[in-house]
């Protein structure tokens, strides 16, 4: 089943000036907000006019006076233009504040009546903008904004770099933006104070540009579209929004194989210098951007005998990247490439590749080019064609298979064999294979539209469906449709009737129906002889018994292990293999269920199956993250949440996992946005399955952050959820023991002792050691509540002790933070080191900071004795342990990086403690710790 979402950033408002620069963005405002200035620099039609607008609103409110210029590459021979768009408006607001001379330059060089020129009223020129500059600034900050500095006037740079450099502690700030183009912008720093922050920005990434694409109105291009415009445009942003327009206005789309349009002012802006080259070097850059990978031996092969000579003139013009090692010619943009493809006549476009088709080495490619060589239908080229799409496809490339085959659609007789709608069907497989599902989803209509076929009809409603993913509300009047369709065909039936499980589990929630329905699906396609749909449903059948904890699971997965296998199936995220992780995991057999997960996901990487990629990832990443590897575990769906995202697959899932795996080893803030988002878009789904998963997140999420009664409320209702659906395995979501956490903190101590004997008996019924040990931990808490604290302590000791064995890392050292907390109130003594321990072994970031701030907490008689002081240190008095520790390894002279490493600690936790320390001395920075430990050492 394939799951698609769209699924936004946890960040719910993202102005366009700052999407995909948040972080640079946030950098130049923090700089601008300590009094430096800025310096944007990057290509053309990067956004940095765009994040210069921004910043200039944001932090323009603060200043008293805002000086705006913008020069132009017209007019940039022009003297002292940029000065006085910079300063005519305000020379009444400063005249009587300048001495007589430096006035009269400085009107002479704004108005342009005078002779005024560096050589010869420098001083006073440089001095008047100094001076004017001081007087502005001592009614209020003032911000100087200037675009495109590379068009500044000499002149205007001059002066404006002199006073940059003197104004000091003055309020004057300059924002910036130049173009560098791959130049250096150090040049450009002369015109700025000596601390200016420079900001480079780069390209976007594919999600950043579908962002951007979806917030300037170019919404619901199918996700293959994105993608090409990402790579054309090069992650420009202008770019990007130029081939957006393009399209819009373009009621034809591009077909298969071809580029996308290119609109006429990208055109001028990228070939301005194509006319001085030769006719002949133009032709042979046409035949380089037809081809896929072209080199120059490619080139000589496909007629272009002058190929070396041609490509250095090119290069030395700047539309070629030189590449001193290998043979690859390289366009300097992509976009030079697009723009020289749209510019060229059709004729010429099929003669390249024409000339490519016998040239290129690769079979796939020669294809390829013959088919954009050849007009009309041609049986010999859809049939090589469809050729080429089984070696794609072999190669693990099922994009390329599906473009392949809509190609040999185009070429096949309309009573070709196959016909053009089988492989239209076939290139909707390999599009959701690859994850293209907006791509998918337009052939299958499209499909529907044309034949009358039962079964191409049948097959085109499941793709329909499929292609819906969680949100099958959506297409749930399809399925009368596909059964009208199907007719009596055993076959059909069992197709539909296996997308008809999905419906009673994701949209009605009832498991027994949904089991119900997988049985019936097996049964019709084992009548059909189709082993592939028998098996699916097998696996699907066992995937439900085991949420339900039903006995018959192990005995259903087995039947789906069977001989015969089909491998696709195999390595399907919906065939057995899964289905047997999925049970693995939740038998507490981690390093069987990583194994297993680990080998399918290396398979399907091997065949290019991203949709079963992105699960296998979240599979991975949920085994790291129960066996206690909260780094690992949060690098893993972090990719997971990334390759969903790009693709439109799983997000709501990713978004789940990633938000667990933020909570245990990454930022709390992010595992609370991510959840909430995910429960947002599960409800908006109807997928209670998922509402009640991201409701856990969030619940788990809320726990670590503190806040209790909304962990309460979030958990109470998985609790329902949950109950409705009829799921009885605990060891599915594992909500349990954070809910009677949860609860005893709030003081519910009968509502979670309910809570543990009920999943208890459930739990015991299905051997879950895990959730048993867990629901042993909340159970201590009750005890120790109550007063039996010896009982409350032997308890929780067993439950570490169990989960340790059963390599439960993160919940062990849970356990031993409970442990250390209860000793705390009890006589003896007390520590957490073994607590932070165990997390620092799980890199479990947010329970680390819980940890050190229980134990500063705590009361100061059950403080140890803290072991000896270096020497300057033991006067320090009124220190924590953890300070006196840090204070005496900045006495030493290491870094914030070191000390977090030598003492296993965060940075951030450094940070807060050196702040403590401050608090508690009476002093400023790290110098004075060092100075204070001096002073005490010579008395």
């Amino acid at each position: 089943m394939t799951v698609r979402r769209d699924f936004k950033e946890p960040a719910s408002c993202r102005p366009d000036q700052v999407i995909g620069r948040e972080e640079l963005f946030s950098a130049a405002r923090e700089q601008l907000g300590r009094g430096g200035s800025v310096l944007l620099h990057g290509p053309a039609g990067i956004g940095k006019s765009t994040v210069l607008r921004a910043l200039a609103a944001d932090y323009g409110a603060a200043a008293r006076t805002v000086l705006r210029c913008s020069p132009t590459e017209s007019e940039s021979h022009l003297p002292f233009l940029a000065l006085a768009d910079l300063l005519g408006l305000v020379l009444d607001e400063v005249s009587d504040r300048l001495p007589p001379a430096q006035l009269t330059a400085l009107e002479s060089a704004l108005t342009g009546r005078g002779e005024s020129t560096l050589q010869r009223d420098g001083l006073a020129l440089r001095l008047a903008v100094l001076s004017a500059l001081r007087a502005l600034a001592d009614t209020g900050p003032v911000l100087v904004v200037a675009d495109d500095l590379q068009w500044l006037d000499p002149a205007s740079a001059e002066l404006l770099g002199f006073a940059a450099r003197r104004l000091g502690d003055t309020p004057v700030r300059m924002l910036c933006a130049v173009r560098t183009d791959g130049q250096e912008y150090d040049r450009h720093l002369r015109a700025c104070p000596p601390d200016t922050l420079a900001v480079r920005l780069g390209p976007l990434s594919r999600a950043q540009m579908s962002v951007l694409l979806d917030h300037r109105g170019f919404t619901g291009l199918p996700r293959s579209t994105v993608r090409d415009i990402h790579r054309t445009s090069g992650g420009n942003a202008l770019f990007a929004l130029e081939l957006g327009r393009a399209l819009a206005e373009n009621p034809t789309p591009p077909r298969p194989g071809e580029p996308l349009p290119v609109p006429t002012s990208l055109r001028a802006l990228v070939l301005n210098r194509l006319e001085m080259l030769s006719e002949e070097a133009r032709r042979t850059l046409l035949v380089a951007s037809a081809g896929a990978r072209p080199t120059l031996a490619l080139l000589h092969a496909a007629g272009r005998d002058n190929a070396e000579a041609e490509t250095a003139q090119a290069a030395g013009l700047g539309l070629l990247a030189t590449e001193p090692e290998g043979p690859a010619v390289r366009f300097a943009h992509p976009m030079i490439s697009a723009a020289l493809y749209a510019e060229a006549p059709a004729q010429e476009r099929r003669a390249a590749h024409a000339a490519l088709s016998t040239a290129a080495s690769d079979p796939i490619e020669r294809a390829r080019h013959l088919a954009l060589a050849t007009t009309g239908t041609d049986p010999e080229v859809a049939a090589r064609l469809a050729e080429a799409a089984t070696q794609a496809r072999d190669r693990g490339a099922p994009s390329v298979a599906a473009q392949l085959c809509l190609l040999a659609a185009r070429h096949t007789p309309a009573d070709g064999d196959p016909s053009p709608e089988a492989l239209r069907l076939q290139a909707v497989e390999d599009a959701i294979t690859a994850g293209e599902l907006d791509l998918a989803r337009d052939i299958a209509r499209e499909v529907l539209a044309r034949t009358t076929v039962p079964a191409e009809r049948v097959r085109a409603w499941i793709a329909v469906i499929d292609t819906a993913g969680h949100a099958m509300n959506e297409v749930d009047a399809i399925f009368p449709q596909a059964l009208a369709d199907a007719g009596d065909d055993p076959q059909l039936l069992a197709l539909v009737h296996y997308q008809l499980t999905w419906r009673a589990l994701l949209v009605k929630g009832d498991f027994d129906e949904a089991r119900e329905e997988a049985a019936y699906s097996a049964e019709l396609a084992a009548r059909a002889d189709d082993r592939y749909t028998e098996l699916m449903a097998l696996a699907f059948r066992a995937q439900i018994e085991t949420l339900m904890g039903h006995p018959d699971a192990p005995a259903t997965i087995r039947r789906a292990l069977q001989e015969p296998q089909d491998p696709r199936v195999a390595c399907h995220h919906n065939g057995a293999g899964y289905s047997r992780f999925r049970w693995l995991v939740m038998s507490d057999q981690l390093p069987e269920a990583r194994a297993a997960v680990t080998a399918l996901l290396r398979e399907v990487r091997r065949h290019g199956w991203v949709e079963s990629e992105v699960h296998f990832l979240r599979g991975i990443a949920e085994t790291e993250l129960h066996s206690g590897h909260c780094g690992r575990a949060l690098d893993l769906a972090r990719e997971s949440l990334r390759l969903a995202r790009d693709t439109g697959i799983g997000e709501v899932a990713s978004a789940v996992l990633t938000s667990f795996a933020e909570a245990a080893g990454g930022e709390v803030d992010r595992a609370l946005a991510l959840a909430r988002e995910a429960v947002e878009h599960a409800e908006e789904d109807g997928d209670q399955m998922y509402v009640s998963r991201a409701l856990t997140a969030l619940g788990h999420a809320q726990l670590v952050a503190g806040d209790t009664p909304a962990a309460v409320r979030s958990l109470r209702r998985v609790r329902e959820v949950e109950q409705g659906l009829g799921i009885t395995d605990p060891a599915r979501g594992r909500w349990h023991g954070d809910l009677a956490e949860a609860l005893v903190r709030s003081g519910e101590f009968a509502e979670a002792q309910d809570v543990i004997d009920v999943t208890r008996e459930q739990a015991l019924r299905l051997d879950r050691g895990s959730v048993l040990a867990v629901l042993d931990r909340a159970e201590a808490l009750i005890r120790a509540a109550r007063g039996e604290q010896e009982a409350a302590m032997a308890q929780l000791a067993s439950a570490q002790d169990r989960l340790g064995k059963l390599g439960y890392g993160l919940e062990e050292a849970r356990a031993a933070f409970a442990l250390a907390q209860l000793r705390t109130g009890a006589p003896g003594p007390t520590s957490y080191d073994e607590a932070a321990r165990l997390f620092r072994r799980c890199r479990a970031l947010p329970w680390l900071r819980q940890v050190e701030a229980a134990a500063e907490a705590r009361p100061a008689e059950a403080v140890p004795t803290p072991a000896a002081a270096p020497d300057g240190l033991d006067g320090l008095d009124g220190l924590a342990s953890m300070e006196r520790q840090v204070a005496a390894l900045v006495m030493e002279g290491a870094t914030n990086r070191e000390i977090a490493a030598r003492l296993f600690i965060s940075v951030k936790t450094v940070e807060a403690t050196l702040t403590r320390v401050y608090r508690k001395l009476g002093i400023r920075s790290r110098v004075d710790i060092v100075r204070l430990a001096a002073g005490r050492r010579t008395t």
